[in-house]
């Protein structure tokens, strides 16, 4: 089964551990593991905005990939918080040091992933939890806090915390991811070339496209869209630079950032930005070309251009319905209500003008 990265980690860790014990008695010393580098793991208020995933070539590996060893070592301490948070097993199991080790890890590697399927299926609560007992079990294990898996579920963490209304941990959460990869990058500018891999260098780049696009998301939901943009526009230029202007996430990027702009009545911008991304989708074969219409529906709509937005809706309503997307037909039908009001309104003022003049 594919696994994010932090999960990768706690596998390679059981690799690792399980040599560890081999190699050595019950009491293990040294100075703490050193993990393998490992490469890491995003809706704006809107008429019709549905933003995707990240697309992002190392998020899933499986669990048998092999990693690089790291140090041979691993405190008493990490094992013992291991088998305090995680034990299920009774004091008189006579099973060897070895096969404990490996149970309590293996124990947790599932924890990882079970936290990564609650925050998906919406139980945040237990999300929070499982994705907490995972970092601190890497960070105790001597993985570095600037690691891409680490920040990885610190921003699943702050998204989590953006959903709960806890905006003081959501932006403290943003910002540390945000600031940790920047400085990162300005420290990876000064290592020798031969030191980092292109595919390093481009995860941590594009883990910093995905923490500015989640932050836009959570700012705009706010209604404050200048930081929305800034983010956005931040976001989609990592998009196009690393994954090219035709990848299903930069046009994603493109119409949640023509949507901000268009809540802040900038229509003509946002009706630019958003009709590239249509044109894009439309070469490229863009698999949600459904919601880039409706969004783009929308815009011309508060342009007030009724007649092109009723059939772009009706466009995006049809291919929606051939896709099987029930959600976007629910939101495509909620448009052409709005579409419709808003023209009985129109016709409405245009009568009482022109009774006025007679």
């Amino acid at each position: 089964m594919a696994l994010r990265s932090y999960c990768r980690q706690l596998a390679a860790q059981v690799a690792r551990l399980k040599h560890c014990v081999n190699d050595s008695t019950r009491n293990v010393s040294g100075s703490g593991l050193s993990l393998a580098r490992i490469n890491p793991l995003h809706e704006p208020a809107g008429e019709f905005v549905r933003s995707s995933r990240w697309h992002r070539r190392s998020w899933h590996l499986c669990v048998t990939e092999k990693r690089p060893s790291g140090a041979a070592g691993v405190s008493s301490w990490t094992l013992a918080w291991g088998v305090m948070a995680f034990s299920l097993f009774g004091s008189s199991d006579e099973r060897t040091e070895e096969q404990k080790l490996e149970d309590e890890l293996i124990l947790l590697l599932k924890k990882a992933k079970m936290a990564n399927l609650a925050f998906v299926q919406g139980q945040l609560d237990n999300a929070e939890k499982l994705f907490k007992a995972a970092m601190s079990f890497m960070l105790s294990g001597g993985t570095p806090q600037d690691d891409n898996a680490v920040i990885e579920m610190s921003l699943k963490l702050a998204s989590i915390y953006a959903s709960q209304n806890k905006n003081e941990l959501a932006e403290h959460g943003f910002q540390f991811c945000t600031e940790s990869l920047v400085a990162k990058m300005e420290k990876q500018k000064e290592l020798p070339p031969e030191s980092l891999s292109d595919e390093e260098r481009k995860d941590t780049r594009l883990l910093l496209g995905l923490s500015l696009d989640a932050r836009a998301r959570y700012l705009a939901a706010n209604r404050r869209f200048t930081g929305a943009c800034r983010d956005y526009r931040h976001a989609l230029q990592i998009c196009q630079e690393e994954q090219g202007e035709s990848h299903p996430q930069t046009l994603v990027l493109l119409s949640d950032l023509a949507t901000v702009l268009d809540l802040q009545g900038k229509h003509d911008e946002a009706l630019a930005l958003v009709k590239k991304a249509v044109e894009l989708g439309q070469l490229a074969g863009h698999p949600e070309q459904h919601v880039l219409l409706g969004n783009m529906a929308g815009i011309l709509m508060h342009k007030g251009e009724f007649e092109e937005s009723s059939k772009l809706y009706q466009e995006a309503l049809a291919l929606a319905r051939a896709a099987g997307d029930g959600e976007a037909v629910e939101q495509l039908q909620e448009g052409l209500k709005e579409l419709a009001s808003r023209r009985d309104g129109r016709t409405e003022s245009k009568l009482e003008e022109q009774e006025l003049k007679e």
